[in-house]
């Protein structure tokens, strides 16, 4: 596309005097933003959200027995390690944001995997120095050290009204007793046959005789369930201490890994202050770093915030939004990273005057090229990765996202204990502005250290406002942060539960330049006005698997809705 000189010396300028605004004006909100008071009034009555049915009833089970949202939570994760491996587990990690009721405390649980003692870059070069795409995504070279059960052990233990036993108790029964496997597990197993047999005990566990287990066989999962009752006995130290993270090791470093029983042992928790951002009157709490994306949403809203959305027709509507990605997902990609490990300038990118600056850098009708902005080709961003979402009587609410990376993580299970390991050393950014599976550009500030978290897409988040407030999440690569914002948006239209997860997506990432559309997303008339902007529509198939939470405060009703782009999952409300 040609880009007029004149375009091209008025968006400079604006980007240099923007530069020169928030660089001396101090902001106005940051990572630590203080939280509200606490609501008085209490739903009465429960609602969970998640990918699979047998997850949301093993969490209704928990709440039955006078859990909370906390509880339910650990009942819900643990379960999808049973019956959804394809999309997290055990062997990977977990990003969460709570808002307890009785004193309206706020926190991110950052159960995200770290990186082993002995990481070594050069372990995910080629010889002439390119990606190494098998080590960074296939075996236990691939995976960082679980932050999973540590999280849910947290999780009860700080928050939950149960013993972390009676949590993952359904977990426990439906590993031992069975379950079918559904559609998605069954073609995720047939996906990655090929790599599931490169290791003896994932193709004893995935395959029967070579081949995905058939439709309608009743699977056992006698490892995992004796490694949950582990962690159900003793805690945390149920699997980072003793038989567990002994067979761990063994099976990691037996298939040419580095992890050590050290690693698994200083494994720690992090509770960290959320992002909070003001947009129309709703208050969106979201994920920080090592998250991406809360500081994205909260960056493209802040961008919005000062554009009249409602007063322009759908294609500037469109293009402001695809405008404001863009430049959030420059930024991702340049500064951010573990915040235990990196400086990051997040007073900076949080400012609105920084937005303000950003702003001005959007042309009114015409699309700015990413190279105009101071690459790569992504693969689609499948389901990997699980979202759900819980309101419980009270109103405590916590907004999970789990996973382990890829489709069925590593593929490598570590013998005797059932884990499937996740691929997440796949998130560093092992060579500097090389894409990674995602097609996501990183920095030194992502690089792998010992003991560093990777970077992460996740973007749990709770959208509070007077009348109505929502749990929102989903999985899907460097999606997630599209179709949080879009889903958020969409709240705070007015539309309910399960309106924001059927709405059809749109998805810019800054690199490659262009707007992956589901089919339908736009109208005839929208997509042409588009193209004449200069976007480049991309088709691709549907993606995401949202799951939503609800709660009108007005009629006091709650509402729980699961995506319709997959048929397993189930938004219940007790």
């Amino acid at each position: 596309m040609s880009f007029p000189l004149r375009w091209r010396v008025l968006l400079l300028s604006l980007l240099l005097t923007s530069s020169a605004a928030y660089a001396t004006d101090p902001p106005a909100q940051g990572a630590h933003a203080p939280s509200t008071p606490a609501a008085v009034q209490k739903p009465g009555h429960a609602a969970i959200a998640s990918a699979n049915f047998l997850a949301t009833n093993a969490g209704l089970e928990v709440l039955a027995k006078g859990g909370n949202a906390f509880d339910a939570a650990v009942a819900v994760a643990s379960t999808l390690s049973v019956v959804e491996p394809e999309s997290s587990g055990l062997g990977g990690g977990f990003m969460a944001v709570l808002r307890r009721a009785d004193d309206g405390r706020e926190v991110f649980i950052d159960a995200r995997e770290t990186a082993p003692a002995a990481v070594n870059p050069k372990d995910y070069l080629n010889p002439d120095g390119t990606p190494n795409r098998d080590t960074a995504l296939n075996g236990p070279l691939s995976a960082g050290i679980p932050g999973e059960p540590a999280g849910l052990a947290w999780l009860a233990g700080h928050y939950g009204r149960l013993p972390l036993a009676q949590s993952l108790a359904p977990a426990i029964r439906i590993a031992r007793d069975g379950f079918e496997p559904d559609s998605r597990l069954r073609n995720a197993i047939a996906e990655r046959a090929e790599d599931l047999k490169r290791w003896p005990a994932s193709a004893a566990k995935y395959l029967v005789d070579g081949r995905p287990p058939a439709k309608g066989r009743v699977w056992r999962d006698p490892d995992q369930a004796r490694t949950l009752e582990m962690l159900a006995a003793k805690g945390r130290d149920g699997f980072y201490k003793g038989e567990v993270a002994s067979k761990l090791v063994a099976a990691v470093r037996a298939a040419g890994g580095n992890w050590s029983e050290a690693d698994l042992a200083a494994y720690q928790v992090k509770e960290r202050a959320p992002i909070s951002v003001d947009y129309r009157g709703y208050r969106i709490v979201t994920a920080p770093p090592p998250s991406s994306g809360g500081v994205a949403i909260a960056e493209i809203l802040n961008i919005l915030r000062g554009v009249q959305l409602d007063k322009l027709d759908r294609a500037h509507r469109v293009h402001y939004v695809i405008e404001a990605m863009r430049r959030a997902f420059r930024d991702h990609n340049d500064y951010l990273g573990d915040p235990d490990f990196v400086k990051m300038p997040l007073d900076m990118l949080l400012s609105p005057y920084y937005a303000d600056g950003l702003r001005q850098s959007i042309l009114p009708d015409r699309a700015t090229p990413s190279s105009m902005l101071p690459s790569s080709a992504a693969r689609d961003p499948g389901p990997h990765t699980t979202h759900f979402s819980i309101i419980d009587r009270d109103g405590n609410m916590i907004a999970v996202t789990s996973t382990v990376n890829y489709t069925l993580g590593s593929t490598f299970v570590a013998a005797g204990t059932g884990i499937l390991l996740n691929d997440e050393m796949d998130d560093f950014a092992l060579v500097p502005n090389k894409p990674n599976v995602y097609g996501l550009l990183g920095s030194k500030a992502n690089a792998p250290a010992p003991g560093k978290r990777m970077l992460s897409s996740m973007s749990p988040s709770l959208v509070i406002g007077p009348d109505r407030t929502a749990v929102i999440g989903s999985p899907g690569g460097s999606t997630i942060i599209t179709q949080v914002l879009e889903g958020i948006l969409a709240f705070i239209d007015g539309k309910d539960a399960g309106a924001i997860v059927a709405q059809k997506r749109f998805h810019h990432q800054f690199m490659p330049d262009r707007v992956d559309v589901e089919q339908g997303v736009f109208d005839p008339a929208t997509a042409r006005e588009l193209e004449r902007m200069g976007y480049t529509l991309h088709p691709r198939d549907p993606w995401g698997f949202m799951n939503v939470v609800t709660w009108d405060h007005r009629s006091n009703t709650l509402q729980a809705a699961s995506d319709p782009r997959r048929p397993s999952g189930l938004g219940k409300v007790q």
